[in-house]
């Protein structure tokens, strides 16, 4: 059940314990924010000794108010801390957000500090914000208790960092980006990110989440809140390149980083993952306008040709695609525009906006009409013509002619916009040009780079409004605990859950290896417990005969001296292609699963895409599909294809099997066979947690 926040962001009376007329703390900061808005409810300030306080009675506590307070504010130093919180929920406080600082990210007796306070505070039914927090604020109930002002605005600002807030605040006022929340994140004891975002979901004065998280708690259910929130999320964190701990024991471990885990979640949870605060100013600034598309196909429109190519890059290195426009769009284009404009794509006026400016108006409606676009990006030197006239520097003698066409054609873009369901995005040389403006205030992102702009249209496109790109996995009940992590015991789990393998025996020894090979040849060999066993020369393929498999049974015992080894029936490799199919156990999003192009090259290619598991057939298809070498499963130089569906059921199956078995730290089928009539798994390994 999602936690009523009401009493956190709009509470009947607040008061601010450690209220300071000393500008050096920060109780003072927050107390001269709490005053901004004095008439929407009842603001009390509470210090020790009394007095006044920014010209106000000052109580010397909470029980002096003589009144219940809904929402307390404590900012006193840590010795007195619990007794703030007693005396808060003796008062009726329903919500609490705790600045001090000193607890969990001081150590282990910080932490219990702060885990018994929680506690406490749960027990009484009200809420805590922090500790170690700088506040809260919401522009929609007039509520402002953190240092710094937020200008109003529907993006709600969930942040561990205040010093990111606050940057991301003066970026934001480029583009006109206000907030309607912020929140700073402190340590989650209590109110988590997971139920800020499911608060902002349904708050109506928010349309964007933006969230600046290093600890996410429990990921796979900000995952969830995320992908359920109906609304875009933007998600900035730190430390994502620090690779696991436990990449020694396998591919998959050896693979899989923390930043394709939250990649991964982001994917599946259709969040926007971005990677500084510049490119979240961006997503937000393109957000802002909530005209988004299911398409990726972009026409890039242009007053110059250098502009255009420049633009059609950086479209495609955002993700976007470029395509050529069909036959009956370039002939609308060339209705509109002279012999000498380009119209395949990018669309180039090729000089004739000087002629008239009307033209990029023009150009604009048609790609909004054409089916094959789904967005468009404008580029080059639009706004040039007004920001000579308003004094701006640049732009040819034209006079005021020219500038007033551009903005009569700025003015009729924006009609066109608002007739069309396609987002546009602009880069101008002049983002602050009269005719930008135009732009901007119908809702238009405007850039002053080329990559900023790219990526903002990409940001608007690729799913639909209020939906995410998938499903995130739900959840998988526990299944009985694997007691036997061996290679064999590891393959017997598999084969139940439906994965198929080659016919195989455990053998010790020479008559236990006679024994085992009753069926037919080819034979493979392999020692078991023998990490990498490749690597150790502990595989032995293509062996004829029964006196070729003991001659090899012989010569890898004395190098190796395993205490068991595998024989097992050899695959027909030829015309297949082998995958990696791995599981790892996240601490904070649960199993998340790779697949890649396997074998004995796999972390040399390190082709591989990551998606939180369990994995339905239809998405692992489509992570097999965005494989860089994904052409090789359509079959190459008079191969044929493989059956990509069957490989896709059985990557179900392993990351099932892995999600439903918490005591697996990792599991891996490497390789996964794949050929033109079914996959067969020829090798498996877990590591237990």
């Amino acid at each position: 059940m999602a936690r009523d926040l009401t009493a956190l962001f709009d509470p009947g009376s607040v008061a601010v314990v450690g209220a300071s007329d000393d500008p050096a703390k920060y109780g003072h900061a927050v107390a001269a924010q709490a005053l901004r808005a004095p008439d929407r409810r009842p603001v009390h300030l509470v210090n020790r000794r009394g007095g006044t306080v920014l010209g106000r009675a000052a109580a010397t506590s909470l029980g002096e108010i003589g009144e219940p307070v809904e929402l307390v504010v404590i900012s006193v130093p840590g010795a007195g801390f619990e007794e703030a919180v007693d005396d808060a929920l003796a008062c009726g406080a329903k919500a609490i957000v705790a600045i001090t600082a000193g607890f969990a990210e001081a150590g282990p007796a910080g932490l219990a500090r702060q885990r018994a306070v929680a506690e406490r505070v749960r027990a009484a039914g009200a809420v805590l914000v922090g500790p170690n927090c700088l506040g809260i604020a919401d522009n929609s109930t007039e509520l402002y208790l953190a240092s710094d002002r937020f200008a109003p605005g529907r993006t709600a600002l969930l942040s561990q960092s205040g010093n990111l807030a606050l940057e991301l605040q003066l970026r934001g006022a480029a583009h006109d980006l206000g907030f309607s929340r912020f929140v700073s994140l402190g340590n989650q004891a209590d109110v988590t990110l997971v139920d800020l975002v499911e608060d902002c979901a349904r708050h109506a004065s928010t349309s964007v989440i933006a969230v600046y998280a290093e600890d996410f708690g429990d990921g796979r259910a900000f995952a969830r809140a995320a992908a359920a929130a109906g609304k875009p999320v933007v998600l900035l964190t730190a430390g994502r390149g620090s690779a696991s701990a436990r990449s020694a024991r396998s591919h998959t471990g050896a693979l899989t980083t923390s930043a394709d885990v939250v990649a991964a979640a982001c994917r599946d949870a259709g969040v926007e993952l971005v990677r500084t605060p510049r490119e979240m100013t961006v997503v937000l600034a393109a957000l802002a306008g909530g005209r988004r598309t299911a398409g990726r196909r972009a026409a890039v429109l242009t007053d110059g040709g250098g502009h255009g190519a420049v633009a059609a890059d950086a479209a495609e290195d955002a993700g976007l695609d470029v395509p050529e426009l069909g036959v009956p769009a370039q002939d609308r284009l060339r209705s509109v525009l002279w012999e000498q404009s380009a119209v395949g794509n990018p669309v180039d006026l090729a000089g004739m906006g000087e002629q008239r400016p009307l033209s990029y108006a023009d150009t604009v409606r048609e790609l909004m009409a054409a089916d094959e676009v789904d967005a468009v990006l404008m580029t080059g030197y639009f706004g040039g013509y007004a920001a000579s006239e308003g004094g701006l520097g640049g732009g040819p003698a034209g006079g005021s002619v020219l500038a007033e066409g551009e903005r009569r054609a700025a003015k009729e873009i924006a009609g066109h916009l608002a007739a069309a369901s396609k987002p546009l995005v602009v880069q101008s040389m002049y983002p602050e040009s009269p005719s930008c403006r135009v732009l901007a205030e119908a809702g238009v992102p405007v850039f002053a780079a080329t990559e900023d702009a790219a990526r903002a249209l990409a940001a608007l496109t690729g799913r639909r409004a209020g939906s995410s790109a998938t499903v995130v996995a739900p959840e998988t009940p526990p299944a009985a605990p694997l007691e036997d992590p061996s290679y064999h015991g590891v393959r017997a789990l598999l084969a139940a859950a439906g994965v198929p393998f080659p016919p195989a025996r455990e053998i010790t020894d020479e008559s236990g290896l006679l024994a085992a090979a009753a069926f037919d040849g080819p034979y493979v060999l392999k020692a078991l417990h023998v990490l990498h066993k490749s690597d150790a020369g502990g595989v032995a393929l293509r062996l004829a005969d029964r006196d070729a498999l003991l001659a090899t049974y012989r010569d890898m015992h004395a190098r190796l001296g395993a205490p068991a080894y595998s024989v097992e029936a050899m695959a027909d490799l030829s015309d297949g292609v082998e995958l990696i199919v791995g599981v790892q156990r996240d601490p904070r999003f649960g199993p998340v699963a790779m697949v890649g192009l396997g074998g004995v090259l796999t972390e040399t290619l390190r082709d591989v895409a990551f998606a939180l598991a369990p994995v339905a057939a239809g998405t692992a298809e489509e992570l097999l599909r965005g494989l860089r070498t994904a052409a090789l499963l359509d079959g190459v130089r008079g191969r044929p294809p493989v059956d990509v569906t069957a490989a896709a059921a059985v990557i179900a199956r392993i990351t099932e099997v892995a999600a439903a078995h918490p005591e697996i730290a990792e599991l891996e089928v490497n390789p996964l066979l794949v050929r033109p009539d079914g996959a067969l798994a020829l090798d498996a390994r877990a590591v237990l947690g």
